[in-house]
């Protein structure tokens, strides 16, 4: 019996086993599911600015619910922008997420990463994260927007480390034109991402503090998963020069300056630059005016920080110029990019009230042109000379080196900082697709680089990057006190205007007889000069005559119909006669 139940019993146990065996495979493959099926951790990126342009750099970080800006600058505009002053982000992205918002964090003090703050912060009271000097030059601005009381601004310092939401925010300092800049490493659960800012390597800087290398390399060796890098350089070969070699340049122009005044147009932010002028002043007892209200705010809060060192009595009024010979001066002005208001056109034009050119007055241009302002510094340049002044501008000497990173910089960064992803941000088309070409040469590969625009909006993870639909973005228009009201129509109107002039017709009609009681009046602003073109003027009269009794109607007013028959006529008229298209507006009023 033993022996019959010996093979019953082991086929139940067999049986027993296999179904355990069974039912054990299946519980881990349960459980094992989820894990296989769960998507990557990622962060996502979108790009209010800065990418196929330069200036307006806005970059917004998100990962899970939390969001976080990284800059909010302005750009200068174009000459296609007529009358507008300055062109910051639109926000309408920042407003449809701002319960997410956990602060605003400032790389460094230029307009191009500060300019827009004022503007955002009118609507939304978002904390601010910059270093000492950065925080200096922001609440000048929000205090002339009145709007510094009750803004949260906090003072960082490098190395510092920050917690906005689920991001750990590292702020690196680096070299750029002016103090205080940084590089951010953004630490998330997904990955951490480093966001240089502007910057270079400047082994021997004014300020004698080295970027921190150091710092980016011990991220590096962690692992990162992305790179934002800086891209205004990458098109030029080799290294961007010391700070140091402008200092040098300017001992010996000074010098060979003699006996004539000194006129140095620079960047209203350069603090370097400004001090290196200053101290070869000192050196040569000359004394200093400042003219510009942004480089005179600049040299204000600079001194009052620390930042610039301004002997005692070597800065005077720009008032008092005229009770100095020309030999004892240096004048320091804005106007490096020969922008139209700024103080060193109008001293070009004869249009400044302080400061007369002169054949005895020798300028320095201590920058480079940013592309699209070659024409406006060239015409700054041939006003100055047709006045008997001697100009030294561009490359002529080293009187002016950049900010930003060259090849060999943007290519040591990426060596150290070794990232999975690569995107190259704060420039126009052609420095983007540069500097991606110069990551494929570093060995990343080409669909780990990713290229955008403005809109832009990209999430990155361990197992991949992509890009998502576009977020709402691109270009608010500041003029006068007046911000958004400038759009597209109004521009082609003043296109339309700057072009071809206008033509302001007005009368007025009885309204029971029908009759014109006054006028048409012809008014011509830009197009003819009336009292040579009679003969024309007479004649639109007469057409504007017959239009208006041709159209009126003492029963039913139609006024959009006859100014269209008006504006039509007119217009048809005066092409036939001059072939130009002047803006038509007829004033129609009843009595």
């Amino acid at each position: 019996m033993a022996k019959q139940n010996t093979p019953k019993n082991r086929s139940t146990a067999g049986k027993r086993n296999s179904t355990k065996r069974y039912y054990t495979y299946r519980k881990v493959d349960k459980s094992t599911r989820p894990a296989q099926i769960k998507q990557a951790e990622s962060v996502r990126v979108a790009f209010l600015g800065g990418m196929n342009e330069i200036g307006k750099n806005m970059t917004v970080y998100e990962y899970g619910n939390d969001m976080f800006i990284v800059d909010c600058g302005l750009a200068f505009p174009g000459a296609e922008l007529l009358g507008v002053d300055s062109v910051i982000p639109d926000f309408t992205y920042i407003e449809k997420n701002i319960g997410r918002i956990k602060g605003l964090v400032v790389t460094h003090g230029h307009e191009d990463h500060i300019g827009g703050i004022p503007y955002l912060l009118k609507n939304f009271n978002i904390p601010i994260y910059a270093t000492r000097l950065t925080i200096g030059l922001i609440k000048g601005k929000l205090e002339e927007h009145k709007l510094l009381e009750g803004a949260k601004l906090n003072e960082i310092n490098p190395k510092d480390k920050i917690m906005l939401g689920s991001f750990t925010v590292e702020f690196i300092h680096v070299n750029h034109s002016i103090p205080d800049s940084v590089g951010l490493a953004i630490s998330t659960p997904a990955g951490t991402v480093i966001h240089t800012g502007d910057f270079k390597i400047d082994t021997t800087p004014v300020d004698g503090d080295m970027i921190d290398l150091p710092t980016f390399a011990k991220y590096g060796t962690k692992g990162v998963l992305a790179l934002f890098q800086d891209s205004t350089n990458s098109e030029r070969p080799g290294y961007t020069m010391s700070e140091k070699t402008v200092g040098e340049s300017f001992l010996n122009l000074f010098r060979k300056a003699g006996g004539r005044r000194i006129v140095v147009a620079t960047f209203a932010s350069n603090i370097h630059r400004i001090q290196q002028i200053i101290d070869v002043a000192k050196a040569l007892k000359r004394k200093v005016a400042v003219v510009g209200r942004s480089l005179e705010n600049l040299v204000e809060v600079g001194s009052e920080l620390g930042y610039l060192k301004v002997p005692r009595n070597i800065l005077i009024s720009i008032d008092n110029i005229n009770d100095y010979p020309d030999d004892k001066l240096v004048i320091i002005t804005t106007g490096s990019q020969g922008e139209p208001m700024s103080a060193l056109t109008k001293i070009a034009h004869g249009e400044h009230r302080k400061v007369t050119a002169s054949p005895n007055d020798y300028v320095i241009i201590s920058a480079t042109p940013i592309p699209g302002n070659e024409r406006m510094v060239g015409n700054v340049v041939n006003e100055l000379m047709k006045r008997g002044v001697e100009v030294v501008y561009e490359n002529m000497y080293d009187v002016h080196v950049s900010g930003h990173a060259c090849q060999e910089e943007l290519k040591l960064m990426m060596g150290i900082i070794k990232p999975k992803y690569f995107v190259p941000v704060h420039g126009e088309q052609k420095h983007l697709q540069k500097h991606a070409a110069l990551a494929q040469s570093m060995g990343i590969v080409k669909n780990n680089i990713f290229v955008g625009d403005i809109g832009s909006h990209i999430e990155i993870s361990e197992s991949g990057l992509k890009e998502l639909a576009k977020v709402e973005s691109g270009e608010v228009y500041v003029d006068g006190i007046g911000v958004g009201d400038v759009g597209n129509i109004v521009l082609s109107d003043r296109k339309h205007l700057s072009a071809d002039g206008i033509i302001i017709i007005v009368a007025t009609i009885d309204s029971e007889s029908g009759m014109i009681v006054s006028g048409p009046d012809i008014v011509s602003r830009g197009f003819v000069y009336v009292r040579e073109n009679e003969e024309l003027i007479d004649a639109a009269k007469g057409l504007a005559s017959q239009v208006i009794y041709d159209t009126y109607s003492t029963k039913y007013h139609d006024w959009n119909t006859i100014k269209t028959h008006l504006r039509d006529e007119i217009s048809h008229m005066m092409y036939e006669k001059t072939k130009r298209s002047p803006m038509i507006l007829p004033i129609i009023m009843e009595i």
